[in-house]
């Protein structure tokens, strides 16, 4: 646990703008005073407070006329780095993750690193639905394993034109997404059913977020809480690709192959 000096100091370093860059120029090599002056662009009065600071704290010392970093203060520099990198990360990837911890998805945090990502803007609302609908077009006749929570005249015929191409599609959806599909997209759930290139399996649980594998990529798909798709991670990254395989795997054994859910509902109907 870091002690009050620690917070102090962090707290110190955070505080200016040009406290951070002073360090992070003299971590690139030694320098004076003036020379620091100018590349900061701050008054000689300020970087001589700051480099006093910098001394107290033992991040540099003064040889020869020049600030020099001490082997702590370069270990100040990395972390406070690290954590810059680590804050723009939460803000590039914030949603994305969010969305799916909200679904429960236990998504590796190490795969953030790993992969593209192609987020819905108030610009361009559409943008992860395109990019999915793009992804299914594009991938030429590879076997595609695919869920998703939502059904969309986009993806049936994107998911169609994909099988007349060669694919072999298995999908796997829930009881909400097939009475939606029965009522409003009636031809792609008949072909669902008739198409041996096409494995539809239904979830007895909600489904709230999308997988997408062909060849070797895992795609992932977080939706809001209005099941808009907001943000598409696409990874080639082993981590993700297990995590994506193993996810499939576990909804695959809890569903139910459509023509069993139909033949089920047809018998109860009658």
């Amino acid at each position: 646990m870091a002690s009050d000096s620690g917070h102090d100091d962090a707290r110190y370093l955070a505080g200016s703008p040009v406290r951070v860059a002073i360090l992070r120029a003299l971590d690139r090599k030694p320098r004076r005073p003036a020379s620091l002056t100018d590349a900061v662009d701050a008054t000689r009065t300020t970087v001589q407070r700051i480099l006093a600071g910098f001394r107290e704290r033992r991040w540099v010392v003064k040889r020869e006329g020049a600030y020099h970093v001490t082997p702590t203060g370069e270990r100040v520099h990395d972390a406070y780095e690290g954590l810059l990198s680590e804050i723009d990360r939460a803000d590039r990837y914030g949603r994305f993750a969010a969305d799916l911890e909200r679904a429960g998805a236990d998504f590796p945090a190490a795969g953030l690193e790993t992969g593209d990502l192609t987020a819905a803007t108030d610009r361009d609302p559409l943008a992860a639905l395109d990019r999915v609908v793009e992804l299914i077009r594009t991938t030429r006749g590879s076997d595609i394993r695919a869920v998703s929570p939502i059904v969309t005249t986009q993806y049936n015929e994107a998911a169609g034109a994909a099988i007349d191409e060669g694919a072999e599609i298995e999908l796997i959806i829930d009881r909400e997404v097939l009475q939606t599909s029965i009522a409003e997209f009636g031809p792609a759930t008949d072909r669902a059913l008739s198409d041996e290139r096409a494995t539809v399996y239904v979830s007895a649980d909600p489904i709230e977020y999308g997988l997408f594998r062909y060849d070797d990529v895992a795609c992932v798909v977080a939706y809001d809480e209005h099941n808009n798709p907001r943000c598409v991670f696409e990874s080639t990254d082993e981590t993700v690709v297990r995590w994506a395989d193993d996810r499939l795997e576990t909804l695959t054994e809890g569903a139910t192959l459509l023509s069993a859910v139909v033949q089920e509902s047809s018998a109860t109907r009658e």
